[in-house]
Parts: C-alpha cells; sequence; structure tokens
C-alpha cells in the first residue's frame, strides 16, 4: 500500500516507517521535526530508497492538504502530535492548535484525497479520567472524561474521527495507547519514566521517583505498537481499541528490572508525589485481540534491556 505517517520521525512514528518499509510499502512521512528526529529514520533513509519521502511540514498548514491529494495515501497513519500534558496544562490554546485544528487538517487531507482510511494514535492513559481503581484494567466501554487539555483535545480528535466516518465515508481505527517504551524515545520530553531511568542509569547518574514508587502504569513495548497500527490499517474500522498489556507495573519495579539490566545495585532516591498524578492506571485489550488480532508478545524485562542496551550503545 502507500502510506503516509504523521510524526513520522518521532519514536513510535519512525519505528512504524521501518515496518512499513520492510513490508514493501511505499511511505511518505509528514513530520515538522519540532520533537521529531532525522536520526531516527537514519535506517529507513538508508534501505527506504524511492518507496520512502520525507516532507517537513506542520501538519496546520494549508500545503498538508495539497500534499496528501498530490501524494494519495491509501492508508493515513496520524501520530503528530502536541504530545506534553504539562505543556497542555501550561498552553492549552497551543495544544488544541495542534492536536485539533491540526487533526482538523488532516482530516481534510484524507477526505480531499479519497484516502480508505486514517489510523489515529489516542491516548488511553488520559481518555478515560481518573476512573474507580475498581474498573482497573479499563475497557473501552467507559465513558471518555479527559481531565487535561491534552486529553480533551485527543478525545475532541476522536469525535471528528466519528463525523468524518458518517459525513464522508473515511473510515478510521483509533488506538487508545497505553506507556509506550523502547528504543529512540527522548528522555528529555514527554517521555514517562523508562527512557528517563535508562539514560541516567547509563550515565551512572542518581534516579529521582516520585512519591513511594508503587503508582502502577500499563508498559507496552514499541514494536508492539507498532504492530496495533499496521493492523489498525485494515481491521477495526470505526473503533477505538486499547492498546496495552492489561498489566499494571510499578515504578519501583521498573526502576529494578532496568537497574539490573544496567548492572546498577545503587537504589533509587524518592522526592515527592506529583500533584495530580493518577495512582493505578492499565487497559484491557480485549477489543484489540478480537477486532485486531492483536496482543502484546514482548516480556517487560526484555524490552526494559533493549532501552538499555540503546542508551548504551548511543
Amino acid at each position: 500500500m502507500r502510506a503516509m505517517v504523521t510524526g513520522g520521525a518521532g519514536f513510535i512514528g519512525s519505528a512504524l516507517v521501518d515496518r512499513l518499509l520492510a513490508e514493501g510499502h511505499e511511505v511518505d512521512v509528514v513530520d515538522d521535526l519540532s520533537t521529531g528526529s532525522l536520526t531516527h529514520l537514519a535506517e529507513a533513509r538508508a534501505t527506504g530508497g524511492k518507496a520512502l519521502r520525507i516532507h517537513q511540514l506542520d501538519i496546520r498548514l494549508p500545503e498538508m492538504v495539497d500534499l496528501t491529494v498530490r501524494r494519495r495515501p491509501e492508508v493515513l497513519f496520524h501520530l503528530a502530535a502536541q504530545a506534553s500534558v504539562p505543556v497542555s496544562v501550561a498552553e492549552p490554546i497551543f495544544d488544541a492548535h495542534v492536536n485539533v485544528l491540526g487533526t482538523l487538517n488532516v482530516l481534510e487531507a484524507a477526505r480531499a484525497a479519497s484516502t480508505d482510511r486514517v489510523v489515529f494514535a489516542a491516548s488511553g492513559g488520559t481518555l478515560y479520567g481518573n476512573p474507580d481503581p475498581s474498573k482497573l484494567p479499563l475497557t473501552e466501554t467507559l465513558p471518555h472524561r479527559p481531565l487535561s487539555p491534552y486529553g480533551v483535545s485527543k478525545k475532541a480528535a476522536i469525535d471528528y474521527l466519528v463525523a468524518y466516518r458518517e459525513l464522508y465515508a473515511v473510515e478510521f481505527a483509533a488506538l487508545a495507547l497505553a506507556n509506550v517504551y523502547g528504543p529512540r524515545q527522548d528522555p528529555h520530553g514527554e517521555s514517562g519514566v523508562v527512557a528517563i531511568f535508562a539514560e541516567r542509569l547509563v550515565r551512572g547518574q542518581p534516579v529521582t521517583i516520585d512519591g513511594d514508587g508503587e503508582q502502577t502504569r500499563d508498559f507496552v513495548y514499541v514494536d508492539d505498537v507498532v504492530d496495533a497500527f499496521v493492523r489498525a490499517s485494515a481491521r477495526g474500522g470505526g473503533l477505538v481499541c486499547n492498546v496495552g498489556t492489561g498489566i499494571g507495573t510499578t515504578v519501583n519495579d521498573i526502576y529494578r528490572l532496568l537497574a539490573e539490566a544496567a548492572g546498577v545495585a545503587t537504589p533509587a532516591e524518592h522526592g515527592p508525589p506529583r500533584p495530580g498524578d493518577v495512582r493505578h492506571s492499565c487497559l484491557d485489550p480485549a477489543r484489540a485481540a478480537m477486532q485486531l488480532g492483536w496482543q502484546a508478545w514482548t516480556p517487560l524485562s526484555a524490552g526494559l534491556a533493549s532501552v538499555i542496551e540503546f542508551f548504551s550503545n548511543r
């Protein structure tokens, strides 16, 4: 197929580009490089040949529509986003410009280009708000009640996807992602604990855990997530599917496994808890298993070891 990947120079997007090229597809990458990096696409650029085209472009611009009409992708993977919850709280208008108006422009591009399907990166960590812990693991049938501007913008994007499907027959699949981790994740951005801890461990620097470290998250490996995106290019139409493991892992356990992989025996330090943090979160992947034929297969210890190896080599 001919595919377009917005945010294709990012952490998840570049891994998706690698997978699509390996399967013989043509890929157009759209990224303004504000947070993405061409270094993430080094392997793709070395092996992709004429099957890969990279366009440095902001998804909010009219040129996004022109490019999409010219390239006519069959599937448009939309991963470009303002991805920081703290930034969304500090700058909600900027967040909405990128995540709401940007997505709307991408949908207009897909409509104008007669694109068959848009596969959207939604946020499983913010979509459901702060539900009762008895509801864990969270299912897609729970109300969408995000509590941050970032989460609200992602919910609005899903609402637009539904509307475009009904009005213009632009099919979609939305993947509500858990805490994605893996190589190429930026330890200085909105990256989560794995990349931050891994880089500090490799450099021999102290690691500080917010609060007591017993808070839990659903950590899912980037290659598994990419597999879900590829499957959603042909399945799961009109649905939101959780992409996670269904297992909550404490931050203390994440540190322990990373430290073991790095050969570090020093215990982590503990700081004050972050205000407003959800205590426990994990996503039920049953719908993804049924509708996409997907499941996470990478053991947590193996995935974390690959992150340590990545930062060691870098």
